[in-house]
């Protein structure tokens, strides 16, 4: 006789359905590990993917970001240059002027405005002709007072440093205003 005769029938369905059961839980388990695995290198490959979308996109952010600076840094230096170029405009005209109101001061230059043609039959004090060695020819001309001739040297540096500041302004906002 063989040992499984031996043994009760329904000992032998309990040790056969414990059997199964076991396979069962055990294949069951064994699904479950390898589902696991597949899900985990899934994942995986899926968190890769999304590290490397991340850096590509960090990446980009960063080039563009550098190309901005260079952009702002260039457009910076460009009005420096700019404001430079004004500066300088502007000490050269004020050291012009300077010099001519020195000159005016020592009477080593003085001003002259032309008169219209007075009539003859008036009792202008003004000669109706140019004396020889004057620049002006053929039409009358006065000597104005130092003083007079300070002042309006005072009024044109004025107005030439306005027109500088004005070249300014309006190249800065040319600058500004271009777009890029």
């Amino acid at each position: 006789m063989r040992l499984f005769d031996l043994i009760p029938t329904r000992y032998r369905l309990v040790a056969l359905s414990t059997l199964l059961v076991m396979l069962a839980v055990g294949s069951a388990a064994l699904a479950w590990t390898a589902q696991g695995w597949c899900y985990g290198q899934q994942l995986e490959r899926q968190a890769r993917q999304h590290a490397d979308t991340l850096g590509e996109l960090s990446r980009a952010a960063a080039a563009q970001q550098r190309n901005e600076q260079d952009k702002r840094f260039a457009h910076e230096q460009r009005l420096q240059d700019k404001d430079e170029t004004h500066y300088k405009e502007l000490t050269d005209e004020q050291a012009k002027q300077a010099r001519l109101r020195d000159r005016l001061a020592t009477a080593d230059l003085r001003l002259s405005v032309v008169l219209a043609a007075t009539d003859t039959k008036s009792n202008s004090s003004v000669p109706a002709t140019t004396a020889t060695g004057r620049v002006v020819h053929g039409t009358t001309s006065a000597q104005l007072d130092p003083a007079h001739a300070q002042r309006i040297i005072g009024i044109t540096d004025s107005g030439d440093q306005g027109l500088i500041a004005l070249r300014a302004c309006q190249a800065y906002v040319k600058e500004v205003s271009t777009p890029k």
